[in-house]
């Protein structure tokens, strides 16, 4: 049992460190970004994170109400 343990340690560690060699071994090191709106082929195409949309949308004025304070004038 101990002998198990120790194994799948030895595994976990050397996965977490073949995962982050560029965070450990470079002086600029950091994870890369997962965020979908810092994704460049994806900004190329338009598409941003679900979060930014919502919040472009709501701060946008809809063409009713334009249209509803142009006749209050």
């Amino acid at each position: 049992m101990i002998k198990i343990l120790i194994i799948g340690s030895v595994i976990l560690f050397v996965a977490i460190l073949l995962m982050g060699i560029r965070v450990f071994f470079t002086k600029k090191g950091e994870f890369p970004s997962l965020h979908i709106g810092d994704s460049k082929p994806l900004q190329n195409r338009g598409i941003h994170c679900a979060t930014s949309q919502d919040s472009e949308m709501s701060r946008r004025e809809s063409p009713i109400e334009k249209m509803l304070k142009s006749e209050n004038i």
